[in-house]
């Protein structure tokens, strides 16, 4: 056997002969070159003759029965420069200009003598390959550059090939041996003195693990750089002189004009508007918006038909995809992310990453609280479904610490599939909404239905018993919104998960009321499609949407919901059912609240014994019916007999529930309102100062009964005679109210009626009118023209018109009010008693003393018979009466 370059004669199977550097070989060889050491073993030729091989051939005859053969080539002349190894992605159609180009370049121009790089990292689909091709080709056109080389990095294999192949074309390393010639490559690219100085560029693209480049790292040089593409966010892509940039999604702007230039290339045009909410509907993510402009030039649809297709749950994101790619993509959007997920997996702690993200798919991707994917619910859930079994010493699946959940969330940061910032705890992991999709697109209908309830039960877990926190509690409301969403059925089967009501309550405890109104509207039609009309679950979604119709401003409304919910609890629940007795303490409050005194007490009355005999004193609701039994005597104008009531209940309420429970405290507040109503201001102010600290421990300075409990220390500290105080304190107060319960809300209308009394205590009459001119539209706006604070409103109105030198408007005004106090709250209720103290004495003051002294006359009387002869308001009234008997006929 002979293996040449040139003529070789072989004769016999014991001689050889090679001439012109070829090599003959018979018999038993030695360890060959590239062969590990290993030797390449015997060669056996028999029945041989003569051959002839020319230059560049080789020939043999007979019978090879085994063969080794290494070739020897002549190793090629260096490439001359400017040279190019490796082939630049083409440029994507409809290329989009954007800020991350400017970012490269910048951090290019900015990294100095002896960079390594940069590394542009991100999820895939962001488009990392195309700012680096953009910046590379840019750089290769404009000459900066003496040798460019681009290397497909996602395996050590193709990276040492790529480094070979410029070994050999820039620097005559050996084709045979291509680990050698990589390396004898980045040595060549380090600069040695009195060498010709070369410009390089070495793009590696998607790097997919950072050990493949172990040992290949071009080395530092001040004329060369070095540009990485991944979805890795490793601490080792940043070593020494290596910068991370992060590449984010398209901005509202840049998506639009994606998806516009795309579709106008293909003369299509579309609404400015379909485009914009196609391009959020996609997450403004390129790889999405090329793939959707392809979908829609190929199919001929219009936006929004396209639109109606991504919202459909039953649709895959598969389905979304166009037939043929564009811009020689290789996978469509979802399976974009498989690899990573699949590597991420392979992270210590091996296994939790997929069952992680199939969580976080459910959740709010702009942000979910660390502690609903660390709580007990999850860790369960990532014990009982991790993709590799971890068993402990007793055989069974090994517990998922709450130190294994965070690190697998940092294995999913790592590979760019979620975003984990632990310094930003309520909005600690961001995941892309088309990586969610596609993630749940792998579920089956089973594990989906599964992991739903799973989510739930983390955010219930999550979710805390009083919410000091108003940032949290929007961020928990945000992520059961989103699980809502996507959950379809799994939370209404077998009865509906708890968090569905908790989501509503936390809206309404948070000031927003009305939108508590419609989730629970939204919820009862839910319920009842799901469960039926009957179920309990439905009823109670009945429940909390009469109550926060009520407290949205429809009284009336919320006293027949509850009215006819009633009938319906009584029957399917029973007559002393917790939940029955519940409804008739709602009802009472409503006919409370619409002026429906005498029924209201009746029922109390009838009420509070049946709780007594059902669930005991020591109940919570037993204590809720006095609360309400204190209420009622409270708005019916009797301030003594309800402070003494709360305070009985004050007494309980501390022994059952404890000290810092928010109904005791809350209990704390009415009793000093009371006081400070029944006449001791300066009591009820010293109370509230001292409730106003445990307030703000306990629920946090955003909740609204520590709103009040400020507001309502500001107005007796005004009572006490410390007007400047309460105006400093109410104007601190209004900034708060307005952020966390908005502008319509009851508590902070009631906030700038008592600025409004302030001012005017304060002398400044002309100004308290003109306040109370500017609330008055916004509480027949906000609450309607027959609410009680609308009444309140007009009254102060008509008062500080009359202080400040208008008497005949006052009077006027008071006559109006009148009529509407007599038919609202009726004719015997304190407010309207003292709407007519005030029309008797602006009728005085604007001349009619005669009128005046009638009006009182008739007053004294009416208010003996209701309130008594001796009641401090009838003695006020009999004071006014001859006050204006001595002026007969004044002006």
């Amino acid at each position: 056997m002979a293996a040449a370059d040139a003529q070789v004669t072989v004769t016999d199977t014991g001689n050889a002969t090679a001439t012109f550097q070829a090599t003959a070989v018979t018999g038993y060889r030695g360890p060959a070159p590239g062969n590990g050491g290993a030797p390449a073993g015997p060669v056996r030729v028999s029945g041989t003759g003569d051959a002839t091989a020319s230059e560049g051939g080789l020939a043999n005859t007979g019978y090879i029965h085994q063969l080794t053969m290494v070739q020897q080539r002549a190793r090629r002349e260096p490439a001359a420069w400017p040279y190019q190894v490796g082939v630049i992605p083409p440029r994507a159609q409809s290329f989009q200009y954007r800020a991350g180009v400017d970012r490269l370049r910048a951090a290019v121009e900015d990294s100095g003598t002896a960079a390594l790089g940069q590394v542009l990292t991100g999820m895939g689909g962001v488009g990392k390959t195309q700012l680096a091709a953009d910046y590379a080709r840019t750089a290769w056109a404009v000459g900066d550059l003496d040798v460019l080389v681009w290397i497909t990095a996602s395996a050590r294999s193709p990276l040492v090939t790529g480094y070979a192949q410029a070994g050999i074309e820039l620097c005559r390393a050996d084709p045979d041996y291509p680990e050698q010639a990589a390396q004898e490559f980045l040595a060549w690219l380090t600069p040695k003195a009195g060498a010709e100085p070369c410009r390089w560029l070495i793009v590696l693209d998607d790097v997919a693990d950072p050990d493949d480049l172990r040992g290949l790292w071009p080395p530092a040089s001040e004329h060369g750089h070095t540009l990485v593409t991944t979805r890795r966010r490793d601490a080792a892509l940043t070593g020494e002189g290596r910068r991370l940039i992060e590449v984010g999604l398209f901005t509202d702007a840049e998506a639009a004009s994606y998806l516009t230039k795309s579709l106008a290339t293909h003369g299509r045009s579309e609404p400015s508007d379909q485009i914009t909410v196609l391009a959020a509907d996609l997450g403004h993510l390129p790889l999405a918006l090329s793939q959707a402009a392809a979908y829609l030039i190929d199919s001929g649809e219009d936006v929004a038909t396209y639109r109606d297709l991504l919202a459909n749950r039953a649709i895959t994101l598969d389905d979304a995809a166009p037939d043929r790619l564009p811009d020689d993509q290789v996978v469509a959007v979802a399976a974009a992310w498989s690899l990573s997920l699949d590597r991420a997996d392979t992270l210590r702690p091996i296994g939790l990453a997929r069952p992680m993200l199939h969580l976080a798919a459910l959740l709010d991707s702009n942000g979910i609280p660390q502690d609903v994917l660390t709580s007990q619910p999850a860790l369960a859930h990532l014990t009982a479904h991790r993709t590799r079994t971890c068993q402990n010493t007793t055989g069974e699946p090994a517990s998922v610490s709450l130190r294994d959940a965070v690190r697998a969330l940092r294995a999913l940061h790592r590979l760019s599939l979620i975003d984990h910032s632990p310094n930003t705890p309520y909005q600690a992991v961001r995941v892309h909404q088309l990586i969610q999709r596609a993630t749940r697109d792998t579920l089956t209908p089973d594990q989906h239905a599964q992991y739903a309830r799973t989510a739930a039960d983390a955010l219930l877990a999550a979710w805390p018993d009083i919410e000091r926190d108003t940032v949290l509690a929007q961020a928990l409301r945000a992520n059961t919104d989103a699980l809502t969403g996507c959950a379809e059925n799994a939370l209404y089967g077998p009865d509906a998960h708890e968090v569905l009501y908790l989501l509503g309550e936390s809206l309404g405890g948070s000031g927003q009321d009305s939108a508590a109104a419609s989730y629970f509207q939204d919820l009862v039609d839910t319920t009842t499609f799901h469960l039926g009309p009957d179920h309990p679950d439905t009823l109670t979604a009945r429940y909390h949407l009469a109550y926060w119709r009520g407290f949205a401003g429809d009284a009336a409304g919320a006293a027949t919901a509850f009215t006819d919910l009633l009938t319906d609890r009584v029957r399917v629940l029973g007559p002393n059912h917790r939940d029955t007795l519940a409804t008739r303490r709602e009802l009472a409050r409503w006919r409370r609240v619409t002026w429906d005194l005498a029924g209201a007490a009746a029922m109390l009355a009838g009420l509070l014994s049946d709780c007594l005999r059902v669930l005991g004193p020591d109940h919570p609701d037993t204590l809720a019916t006095r609360w309400t039994m204190a209420r009622l005597q409270a708005i019916a104008g009797d301030a003594a007999r309800a402070a003494s009531a709360f305070a009985k209940l004050l007494a309980d309420r501390e022994r059952v529930l404890g000290p810092d429970h928010p109904e005791t405290l809350a209990t704390r507040r009415e009793v000093a309102r009371w006081r400070g109503v029944d006449g001791d201001a300066e009591g009820a102010a010293a109370m509230l100062a001292d409730l106003l600290p445990d307030c703000l421990r306990v629920l946090g300075p955003d909740d609204i009964n520590t709103l009040i409990t400020r507001r309502l220390l500001a107005r007796f500290r005004r009572g006490a005679g410390d007007a400047a105080g309460a105006a400093a304190a109410l104007a601190e107060l209004l900034p708060d109210c307005l952020r966390v319960l908005g502008p319509d809300h009851n508590d902070t209308i009631i906030t700038r009626r008592e600025m409004a009394l302030s001012r005017g205590e304060l002398g400044d009459a002309a100004g308290a009118a003109e306040m109370f001119t500017d609330l008055l539209p916004d509480c027949r706006r906000a609450l309607g023209a027959d609410h009680y604070e609308t009444l309140i409103v007009r009254q102060e109105l008509a008062y500080w018109r009359g202080v400040d030198g208008d008497a005949a408007g006052a009077a006027a005004a008071f006559a109006e009010l009148l009529a509407d106090m007599e038919r609202i709250i009726g004719p015997d209720h304190p407010d309207t008693l003292a709407t007519r103290n005030d029309l008797a004495w602006w009728l005085g003051e604007a001349g009619d003393a005669v009128g005046a002294t009638a009006a009182f006359s008739e007053l004294v009387d009416h208010m003996a018979r209701v309130l008594g002869e001796d009641d401090p308001d009838t003695l006020a009234a009999r004071g006014n009466l001859a006050h204006w008997q001595v002026r007969p006929g004044t002006t």
